[in-house]
């Protein structure tokens, strides 16, 4: 997870703070089963930008994926009414049944509110979509029968709870509550309350 580029003299401190996000990102500690990795940024989106994707697998293979980035324009935006940004999506193999569930879209999009609200988070100016797909196979693969995905893709700005003595917002958290959203999109069971989760399966690289 590194900056897209650093921006030169009077802009050094936004590139400090940048790095120090980035930092406080990699720190997160999501559930043990999400193997989390860096990924590269997306370009020209904003000053500065980094990204982490993430998988849960089983014994099956793969069920669950997702990449979450971090934008950051010293500036401000206003679209995203600040200047910090989180923008993700996350895909998982579901029950077929699920997908005819009108109520999913709502309950998926749920469970991101769920995730920030377990971690006292402020979410702002968020906004997202959520996709259900149910896909059968005929011919050659009539045999794999009917498969299912649901995808969330949202985003939203981070604030810092207090910009005067931390202008930088809780990054960590925000990590570790996409890492939530990704295992109830995986129909994870919750952690029990006060259940330490053990520190995750990393192959974070720390290139820039």
């Amino acid at each position: 997870m590194g900056a897209r580029r650093e921006l030169d003299g009077a802009d050094a401190d936004s590139s400090a703070r940048f790095r120090a996000a980035v930092e406080r990102a990699r720190s997160a500690t999501p559930r043990a089963e999400v193997l989390v990795s860096d990924v590269p940024a997306p370009q020209r989106i904003a000053p500065f930008a980094a990204a982490l994707g993430a998988d849960i697998t089983t014994d099956e293979g793969e069920i669950a994926t997702g990449r979450l980035v971090l934008l950051h324009d010293p500036g401000g935006n206003d679209s995203w009414d600040g200047s910090w940004r989180c923008v993700t999506f996350v895909r998982a193999e579901v029950d077929p049944e699920m997908v005819r569930d009108p109520l999913l879209s709502a309950v998926a999009w749920s469970w991101l509110r769920d995730a920030w609200q377990a971690r006292r988070l402020q979410a702002v100016a968020p906004s997202g979509t959520v996709t259900a797909v149910l896909s059968e196979g005929f011919g050659g693969i009539e045999a794999d029968g009917l498969t299912a995905q649901v995808e969330v893709r949202a985003s939203w700005t981070l604030a810092a709870e207090d910009p005067a003595a931390d202008p930088i917002p809780d990054v960590r958290s925000h990590v570790e509550a996409w890492g939530d959203l990704l295992c109830s999109t995986a129909g994870l069971p919750p952690v029990p309350a006060g259940v330490v989760p053990l520190p995750p399966r990393s192959t974070r690289g720390r290139g820039t």
